[in-house]
C-alpha cells in the first residue's frame, strides 16, 4: 500500500464508501463526490482492467472503451505491478469482460 495516500482524510472517505448499502446509494454519493468526467474515467479504467484480464488487445480495448493507449498502459502496469486491488475485486464480483 502506498503510504502517501494513507491519511485520515482518505480513511474517512473509505469509511464513507463502506457505509453505502446499495448501488443507488453509490450513485447518489459518487454523483456528489465526483464530476461526471471523473466518475466516467474511473469506470473506464475498471472496464479496461477487466478487458485486459480477459486478454483483449489494446486495439480492442481502445475501440470498445475509447480509452487512450496511455490509459490502457497505466492500467496494465497496475495489473502487473500494483497491489492486486483489481484482482481482489474481480475475484469477489466475478466481473470480467467477456466481450
Amino acid at each position: 500500500m502506498n503510504k502517501k495516500i494513507k491519511t485520515n482524510a482518505v480513511d474517512s472517505l473509505f469509511d464513507a464508501i463502506l457505509s453505502l448499502e446499495n448501488k443507488e446509494e453509490c450513485y447518489i454519493f459518487f454523483e456528489d463526490l465526483c464530476t461526471v468526467n471523473e466518475l466516467l474515467s474511473l469506470s473506464q479504467r475498471f472496464e479496461v482492467a477487466a478487458m485486459l484480464k480477459s486478454r483483449k488487445t489494446y486495439l480492442e480495448i481502445a475501440e470498445k472503451t475509447g480509452a487512450s493507449t496511455a490509459t490502457i498502459s497505466r492500467v496494465n502496469r497496475s495489473l502487473n505491478y500494483g497491489n492486486d486491488g483489481y484482482d481482489l475485486v474481480f475475484g469477489r464480483t466475478g466481473k470480467l469482460s467477456n466481450e
